[in-house]
């Protein structure tokens, strides 16, 4: 099977586009004609070198897409060729097995059990969810990671109380996912924090109640301005550094604040806290997608997209062709953008 797919040779150079072969897929594996494929801030900091040694290199990249089933592999019994499907980082049911072996000019290229930054790919059956009925490509895209994620960390980890207050920092795919996800609780205060105003313009919309610019203010001490020195019952952080994970963890209150993380910060980094914030009730977890189980959470969350409740339309904000791979990059890491999506054009 040909395609043209993103190929990372090493961390000094741009992701190279060129064309490749797969071979047919091997038991438990599917192969898929991509239509879609989400950037998405772990990919980035995987390219620039941020996630640590890599002994995998030359190798694929993309774990969020959407494409069309064309072969499956033996004992293969969930999609069959025709298929639409939801490609995605979190196992799901079916055979969970390796990468496809790849060989371009006599090197090995390696690739995962799911991979999507190229026009066809190879994946493991448990990466790949049936597209529910009404669901356009270009949206089934972001179930794969942004939506399950996000929205997964409030519907499956924070459930927020009615009358809850919230804060999200950090309003890329997955913190503006999340945001949207709050909007199906009656939260009596939803605070947005990020550094971009055009990306609070976008949290207001979504129904943010307040919104900070992190640049201009302390956000933290305007939290607890706005709580009357308290904090908020839950914080969501989605911004991918440590700094921003300890402030969210300093906004909420004591005696039952939870604050949830799911930034992937550079390799190495360690967060620093407060032991005695613990022993007061204040609580930190990280979320792992979201808390979600990709085969029952997707159509659960198609559902409420599709009866008005998900705005989802706001996240694909700029389409790239697949030759344009390393400008998507490039403006999801100067915050130009809320999600950038590959357009494989096919």
């Amino acid at each position: 099977m040909r395609a043209k797919a993103a190929i990372l040779y090493n961390f000094t150079d741009a992701l190279k586009v060129e064309s490749i072969t797969f071979p047919p897929p091997a038991a438990g594996q599917v192969a898929v004609k991509v239509a879609f494929s989400g950037v998405c801030h772990s990919q980035l900091m995987e390219v620039r070198g941020k996630r640590g040694e890599d002994p995998y290199l030359p190798h694929l990249l993309g774990h969020e897409g959407s494409g069309t089933v064309v072969a499956v592999g033996e004992g293969v019994t969930k999609v069959k060729p025709g298929d639409k499907v939801i490609l995605g980082w979190i196992k799901g049911e079916g055979l969970d097995v390796s990468g496809p072996t790849i060989h371009k000019g006599g090197q090995r290229i390696n690739a995962g059990a799911v991979t999507t930054f190229a026009t066809h790919t190879v994946v493991s059956e448990n990466r790949c969810v049936k597209v529910p009925d009404g669901l356009p490509m270009d949206l089934a895209v972001i179930f794969g990671c942004a939506i399950l994620t996000g929205a997964g960390i409030v519907v499956n980890q924070v459930r927020p109380t009615d009358g809850a207050t919230v804060a999200v920092f950090g309003l890329g795919g997955i913190g503006a996912s999340a945001l949207m996800a709050l909007g199906l609780f009656k939260c009596s205060t939803i605070i947005a924090v990020d550094v971009e105003e055009s990306k609070l313009a976008f949290a207001r919309s979504c129904g943010a109640t307040h919104t900070f610019n992190s640049t201009r203010v302390n956000a933290v001490e305007e939290i607890l301005r706005l709580t009357c020195g308290k904090g908020v019952d839950y914080a969501i952080e989605a911004s991918g550094t440590v700094e921003v994970i300890e402030s969210a963890f300093n906004s909420v209150r004591k005696f039952g604040g939870l604050c949830v993380f799911a930034s992937h910060p550079p390799s190495g980094e360690k967060i620093s806290i407060d032991p005695h914030d613990l022993i007061s009730g204040k609580r930190l977890e990280g979320s792992w997608g979201g808390g979600c189980s990709p085969d029952s959470d997707i159509p659960r969350l198609v559902n409420l997209y599709l009866a008005g409740k998900l705005p989802l339309e706001k996240l694909n904000n700029r389409r790239y062709p697949l030759e344009n791979i390393n400008d998507a990059l490039n403006d999801l890491e100067q915050r130009n953008i809320v999600r950038a999506l590959i357009d494989m054009g096919i």
